[in-house]
């Protein structure tokens, strides 16, 4: 955040005789493709950022953020994905949009494709733009890239140096975006807010330098959520989890971390019970809920903990029911919460061993009372809210660890290789509708996007929008 206070800072950094090193390192993500300066129409310095201290392996440099406009236009093309899991926070298209049943052999036209660096993250949608969080590894700058979502052409780009090493891909954090802003979450733990129209800087945080938050193993993989004008990121550390004024960048509250728990992959749910609005989170050593409105932790629960890569999030099936998986023999929990006297508690209802179901990577969805994912053994599985078994892809038909949503009854899910699969959201079994190989791989594992008949699928190095509308 960068407030008065923190001006004086800046300033006096600048002070510092030229002797004295200077620092710098921020976030994570991935290499853009293409030339730079195609398309060129404005350079513009950030000079209300632009300069924060920033420590990362004993080196000293001075970041500095650069907004650069090219000469993309936003589409005019309706519809939203304007976040991690959508609009609801569930991974299910609530488009209008009258989408295709099955394809020719080649797959849905690709509309268009740009290169990106190395990593995960997937896209936001909003008002015709795309936006992505990329990492130009010639630079060592992240790059928030906003594109058109017409032809995927660049709006504008904000970047800011931060020396990122590859480790299993560099991105993994999916925008948050509203009308006004946009948000990110940096490898190394560093939030930056933007004018979601104009790329403009508004605000910064180093999670890492503020709060004594702790990088997580393959860098942070949390989303950012914005909710009620409000930035809420979990953060470890000095404080469990933060709420952030989306315009002046002010701490609003602050949550306690008594057990010193830090930060997982994991992304924030918001979700309501027994009156209170509150933010569920898998903690590195619990399940908590956190009040929305101070901060106060309002549950916790240890029964479900992951030491080793946190990674889907939780899942709200029902008023105080929440789904929880996981890899690493995790398998999956279902809590119940309860209110009594004025105290909220959480129980299990069931735990599920992985081969009956867990989650390692992407979070699973649940849709018109069921609850799909893919299971260690990487099959496809449809679950009722009892926990059993309503049916499975069979061994013929394997996902590895990629993404999937719903949209209009049917779930688009890739494969690790690039082979995306269009098959029926339905308790009746597993129907098979269309595939068709639509990148090259590896690791096709980025959260997915779609909006206006337009899904946005990525694999390690390349993104592209395809055309699912019936026509």
């Amino acid at each position: 955040m960068v407030d008065e206070k923190h001006m004086k800072a800046f300033v006096a950094v600048r002070m510092i005789p030229v002797g004295l090193a200077i620092v710098g390192a921020v976030s994570l993500c991935v290499l853009f493709g293409g030339d730079p300066a195609a398309g060129l129409t404005e350079r513009l310095p950030a000079a209300d950022i632009t300069s924060q201290i920033l420590v990362d392996a004993n080196e000293a440099i001075e970041l500095r953020g650069e907004l650069v406009r090219f000469d993309g236009v936003p589409s005019d093309l309706p519809g939203a994905w304007p976040r991690f899991r959508g609009a609801n926070f569930d991974a299910i298209s609530s488009g209008k949009t009258a989408l295709a049943r099955t394809w020719r052999t080649d797959g849905p036209k690709v509309l268009w494709s740009i290169e990106v660096g190395e990593g995960y993250a997937g896209a936001a949608i909003l008002a015709g733009r795309v936006y992505v969080l990329d990492y130009d590894r010639q630079n060592q700058a992240d790059a928030i890239r906003c594109l058109s979502l017409e032809d995927g052409e660049e709006i504008w780009r904000y970047s800011y140096p931060v020396k990122v090493k590859r480790f299993h891909g560099m991105s993994r954090t999916v925008p948050a975006v509203t009308e006004k802003y946009i948000v990110t979450l940096g490898p190394k733990c560093h939030v930056t807010c933007l004018d979601s129209v104009t790329g403009e800087f508004r605000w910064m945080l180093d999670l890492v330098k503020d709060f004594k938050a702790k990088v997580p193993p393959w860098y942070a993989g949390q989303c950012p959520l914005i909710d009620d004008g409000r930035v809420i990121i979990a953060v470890g550390g000095d404080t469990l989890m933060i709420a952030v004024d989306c315009e002046t960048g002010d701490i609003k509250w602050q949550s306690p971390n008594p057990h010193a728990w830090v930060m997982t992959h994991s992304s924030i749910m918001p979700t309501d019970f027994a009156g209170a609005h509150m933010y569920v989170y898998c903690a590195s050593g619990a399940v908590v809920g956190v009040s929305a409105e101070d901060g106060s932790i309002l549950w916790e629960t240890t029964d479900w903990k992951i030491r080793v890569a946190n990674v889907p999030s939780p899942v709200v099936v029902g008023d105080g029911l929440i789904f929880l998986s996981g890899g690493y023999n995790a398998g999956s929990m279902m809590l119940q919460l309860t209110r009594e006297n004025g105290t909220i508690s959480a129980q299990p209802v069931f735990r599920l061993e992985p081969e009956v179901f867990g989650s390692e990577q992407h979070t699973p969805i649940f849709y018109d009372g069921y609850i799909y994912g893919i299971r260690p053994d990487k099959q496809l599985t449809c679950l009722d809210l009892n926990g059993q078994v309503v049916w499975t892809s069979t061994s013929a038909h394997k996902f590895g660890l990629g993404p999937y949503i719903i949209a209009n009854g049917l779930i688009y899910v890739m494969n690790d290789s690039g082979v995306l699969t269009l098959a029926e959201a339905n308790p009746a079994g597993y129907v098979q509708r269309a595939s068709a190989k639509v990148l090259d791989g590896p690791d096709s594992w980025g959260p997915m996007a779609i909006a206006s008949g337009r899904l946005i699928l990525r694999d390690l190095n390349r993104m592209i929008c395809l055309d699912v509308t019936g026509q």
